[in-house]
């Protein structure tokens, strides 16, 4: 009976940790993009780099946009598309794309 309760319990608290993981990359190390692709990407984008890191599985790209904003930038590793940006407008943080 234990181990039935035990089970249950895992299997009741698994889709929530899953679904918390959603911004997550599961990208394998051999499809990576290089370092100099995330820069010429941020480059583009306008951004001013401060730190390129790895968060979650992903490139964690923190700095500057083209207006200014402190940004933390989360992009997918193999395809460079860009997951989640949240941005400091001097209002405090906001989530979404640069473009709302």
């Amino acid at each position: 009976m234990k181990k039935a309760l035990t089970t249950i319990g895992f299997l009741a608290v698994f889709p929530a940790g899953a679904a918390m993981a959603g911004d997550d990359c599961f990208v394998p190390m051999a499809d990576w993009k290089p370092r100099g692709a995330v820069e010429q990407m941020a480059g583009q984008n306008g951004w001013t780099i401060r730190r390129i890191k790895i968060d979650d599985g992903c490139y964690e790209i923190k700095g500057r946009d083209a207006q200014g904003r402190r940004i933390e930038v989360k992009v997918d590793p193999g395809t460079l598309d860009i997951i989640k940006i949240e941005y400091e407008d001097g209002h405090g943080k906001r989530e979404g794309r640069d473009d709302d």
